[in-house]
This record gives structure tokens, C-alpha cells and sequence, in this order.
């Protein structure tokens, strides 16, 4: 590792990474490894697997909490605060804007032609993530089987994420041997006292909006159920975004009917294609919700209210789990079991992401997806008629500029937009 660096470099790396955090969580697990492990060095390779293993077992979207975490170890909790904080503002403008744009004008043909270029792009940039997170997590017989078997029971069986997290946790813990000694595993012991005083403040900070909504609206206006949804969601939100998507969009859609069916896939596309954590899509589902219930305000007020609770509510309890339970795993971070058990979890998300790069690919050549279900199995497959051949080129194109030709990943992802537009 290299010298800590300033607070001024951790700010500038991270506005950066926050800015071009492109992919969904295996693209921004993969730039942040870039950035801060190969290039500069801050954080070595078995800390950098040992936080991102840690953050897999918290709620919330994956990627960022990751970058709090080293924000965190980097420079403490104002690091941590950066660190997390402009890993997610970019992308929360970015979708903002978008989200405004489509309430006001929503179905513009170089809208479509542009997002079907920037899929593509997002196509190759997760499965690049994929294999690189692969080859470092892959590293035994065991974590590949384990990698193989999660792939086929989520894409095969739809089995939930938690159980196979549990599994693959109980799993590594028991298949390695405790070797850890007592002076590693009684280091630093973090004070209850300072957890408890860190758990109540951030609980706090998160139930601020709520406390002002109740106070100012009322418990029926419709940006206090916003807020408790995705409050709840929040906490449930094991495994990343994807592991929830599919609950929030039936919540959202049949449940309080913010939106349909069409435009919860329009703002997940708006979502695959802006930087920052893939669960911003909530910031748009809030926007939406409040735009068009927005009284006592005008429905742009609403809006952006609704997003701004949206997103609060979203990453407040980030911080929360980060700034309160990292210490004590820090603590523990030489046991071996607990390394075990954390390996083999890292070695089942290598089967989630290889499960979710397939399922986007379906989505994005395929026009139409459909899910079949028998007694022992239910899998998402396409209909061979709907073939999109343009997303098919395009996606071509863009494993060409990365794989081949080496292109940056902006760069890239400029020039298959670019070309998408092409198509209309």
C-alpha cells in the first residue's frame, strides 16, 4: 500500500468514481478496485475482498456502502461521509433531471434510441466486472462450485438471495478451520457504549424527514407512505438492487399504483444507464409517486420532494450499518472462519452477478422475456421471435471497444450511445 492519502485526494478520487460509477454494483465494485486498489494503491487486495465481503451482508446497495467503508477506513468518519455521500450524488442529479424530463416528456424517439446504445454498453461493462471479480474470488475448487450451484438455483429455481447467502456462509465457516489467535481476535475491542451512541444518532438522521412529513402533512399524505415504503425496503434490501426489484415493482405497481408495469422497466433502464447504485431507481419510482399526487404543492414541487424523501430514507441507513458495525468487524477481521464464511459468500455473489449479467442480456436483445414455471423449476427465457438485432450489434460493438480494442470505459460507453442514436 501506498502512503493514506490526503482528505483533498480521497475527495477528488471519489467524485470521480462517483461520476463515471457506471454497470450496476459489478461495474462499480470493479472501477473502485481499479481506481483504488490497482492504480493507487490506497487499499490492499485482501482488505479491499474483506470490506466488499462485509458490505454483501448488510442491507442496502453493495457498491456504495463499499465506498463508504474505505472512505471510513481511510480517514475515519468524515471520509466515510465523503466517500458515500459522492459515490451517490452524481447519479442522484443525473436521475433527478432524467426523472423530470420523463414526467414531462416521456416516449421521445432519440430517448429510446439513445438508452438501447448506452443497455448495450452496460452490457459489456458487467460482464467485464464479472470476469474480474471471478478471477480473484474463484480462487479454490470449492468457491467455484459454490459460484456454479448459486448461478443455477437463482436462474433455474428463483431461489430467494438471503438463503443462499446463508448457505454459502454456513457453508465456508464450517469448511475452514479456526485458526485464528486470540491476540488477533481481541484487538481494538470497540467500545458498546460509542456503537449504541452511533446507532441512535444515525437512527435519528434517518427518521428526520418522517418526523417533519408527520408533522407538517400528516400520516395519509402520500409522501409519508413513500417514505415508510421505502424505508422498509431499505432494510430489506439484501444482496444489492436486484434482489428487490422484483418486489418493489409489484409494491409499487399493483400495490399503491405510482406507476405501471412499462414505466417501473423505463426507470430501471434510466437507472442501468446513469452512475451510482442501481437502487436510484427508487429515487425515480418516489418522483413519480409524489409528481402525481402533489397536493398542497405543485406537482414539480412534489416531485422532487418525493425523490429527495426517496433518497434520504435510501442511504441514510447506509451509513448507519457502516459507521456502527465496521469497527467490530475490523476486529475480527483475522479470524478464520469468519474469513471462510466471508470467501464463500464472495464466491456465491460470482454466481448472482453471472445470474444477473444474463438476465440483463436477455432483457436488452430480447423484446419480450418471459418467465416459465414448473413444479421444480422457474426460469426467465426469451421469445426467439423477438429478437433485437440492433441491440445485438450494438452490444457486439461495445464487447469489441472493451474487450478487444481496450477502450476506457466512458469512452466506450460514449460511442455506443452515440451509435444508438443511429438506429432511430
Amino acid at each position: 500500500m501506498t502512503a493514506q492519502p490526503s482528505f483533498s485526494d480521497l475527495l477528488h478520487v471519489f467524485a470521480r468514481i462517483g461520476c463515471l460509477s457506471f454497470g450496476g454494483p459489478a461495474g462499480q465494485i470493479a472501477l473502485m478496485h481499479k481506481e483504488l486498489v490497482e492504480d493507487r494503491g490506497w487499499i490492499g487486495e485482501a482488505e479491499y475482498l474483506h470490506a466488499l465481503n462485509f458490505c454483501h451482508l448488510l442491507p442496502g446497495p453493495e457498491a456504495q456502502q463499499l465506498a463508504t467503508y474505505i472512505g471510513w477506513k481511510l480517514h475515519g468518519v468524515r471520509g466515510g461521509l465523503a466517500a458515500g455521500s459522492l459515490f451517490v450524488v452524481p447519479g442522484a442529479l443525473v436521475i433527478l433531471g432524467l426523472s423530470i424530463l420523463y414526467a414531462y416528456a416521456a416516449g421521445l424517439g432519440w430517448f429510446a434510441a439513445l438508452f438501447l446504445g448506452v443497455k448495450a454498453a452496460v452490457l459489456a461493462i458487467v460482464a467485464q466486472a464479472l470476469i474480474r471479480i471471478a478471477g480473484r474470488a474463484l480462487d479454490r475448487p470449492y468457491k467455484r462450485a459454490i459460484a456454479a450451484i448459486s448461478f443455477v438455483a437463482l436462474f433455474g429455481f428463483a431461489v430467494p438471495f438471503p438463503v443462499l447467502i446463508i448457505a454459502a456462509g454456513l457453508l465456508g465457516f464450517f469448511l475452514t478451520r479456526n485458526e485464528a489467535t486470540g491476540t488477533h481476535m481481541l484487538a481494538e475491542r470497540p467500545s458498546l457504549a460509542t456503537t449504541m451512541r452511533t446507532v441512535g444518532i444515525w437512527l435519528t438522521v434517518w427518521a428526520l424527514p418522517m418526523i417533519a412529513i408527520a408533522a407538517a402533512l400528516g400520516r395519509e399524505h402520500e409522501l409519508w407512505r413513500i417514505g415508510v415504503f421505502f424505508s422498509q425496503l431499505a432494510v430489506v434490501t439484501f444482496g444489492g438492487a436486484y434482489a428487490v426489484l422484483a418486489y418493489m415493482a409489484q409494491e409499487a405497481v399493483q400495490g399503491f399504483g405510482w406507476l405501471n408495469a412499462r414505466e417501473m422497466a423505463d426507470g430501471l433502464g434510466l437507472a442501468e444507464t446513469t452512475p451510482g447504485p442501481l437502487i436510484m431507481v427508487t429515487q425515480f419510482v418516489g418522483f413519480l409517486a409524489a409528481f402525481r399526487t402533489p397536493e398542497p404543492f405543485s406537482p414539480l414541487i412534489a416531485g422532487l420532494l418525493g425523490a429527495s424523501v426517496t433518497t434520504w430514507v435510501t442511504f441514510a441507513p447506509c451509513f448507519l450499518w457502516i459507521f456502527a458495525l465496521a469497527p467490530w468487524v475490523e476486529r475480527l477481521q483475522h479470524a478464520s472462519r469468519l474469513k471462510g464464511a466471508l470467501s464463500a459468500i464472495a464466491a456465491a455473489v460470482v454466481g448472482v452477478i453471472a445470474n444477473l449479467t444474463l438476465w440483463f442480456a436477455l432483457h436488452v436483445i430480447f423484446a419480450q422475456v418471459k418467465t416459465y414455471e414448473g413444479k421444480l423449476f422457474r426460469a426467465a427465457l426469451p421469445d426467439l421471435a423477438s429478437f433485437d438485432w440492433r441491440a445485438a450489434v450494438l452490444t457486439l460493438f461495445a464487447f469489441l471497444l472493451l474487450f478487444m480494442f481496450k477502450w476506457r470505459v466512458i469512452s466506450m460507453l460514449m460511442a455506443v450511445a452515440g451509435l444508438g442514436l443511429l438506429t432511430i
